[in-house]
């Protein structure tokens, strides 16, 4: 069985949902005294099969990623609704999203996190793998599971 906890896993990034990637993404390279990364979308419905409260949805996403090392920081841009991307930004601005972790055995760890109050917001696909958006009240974010094939 794959150990339940995500204490021993290293985390991998945290999300910022942002209005408008360009200018975060400048703001952010000269802070860090980086060059600005690259711009990918997340992929449609059709190859994310990204769900929302357990329904499809169209929505998608504009990403940037900073690489820092031991963590990086995953800029985020809504493209479409409902996301809980979309959400984050129409109920809180421009703010962290979710803090991820890598993990094994998405199936074992969502009914293991459910145990724990958590409740899956979202899911989807990419390239090699797979998301999970747990959310819960006494956690003040979204944790984010990510597992590579």
């Amino acid at each position: 069985m794959t150990e339940q906890t995500l204490g021993s896993r290293p985390y991998a990034h945290v999300g910022i949902v942002v209005s408008d990637i360009e200018a975060s993404r400048s703001a952010w390279a000269a802070m860090l005294g980086l060059p600005e990364p690259e711009i990918s979308v997340t992929d449609t419905l059709d190859t994310a099969r990204t769900e929302f409260r357990g329904a499809p949805t169209e929505a998608r996403a504009r990403l940037a990623f900073f690489h820092l090392g031991n963590v990086a920081i995953e800029l985020i841009e809504p493209i479409g609704e409902p996301s809980s991307w979309a959400g984050q930004l129409r109920d809180h601005g421009e703010s962290l999203h979710h803090v991820a972790f890598r993990i094994e055995g998405m199936a074992d760890r969502l009914a293991f996190l459910g145990g724990q109050g958590l409740e899956l917001v979202q899911r989807g696909e990419y390239e090699g793998g797979r998301y999970a958006y747990l959310s819960g009240s006494s956690f003040g974010g979204i944790v984010e599971l990510l597992e590579n094939d």
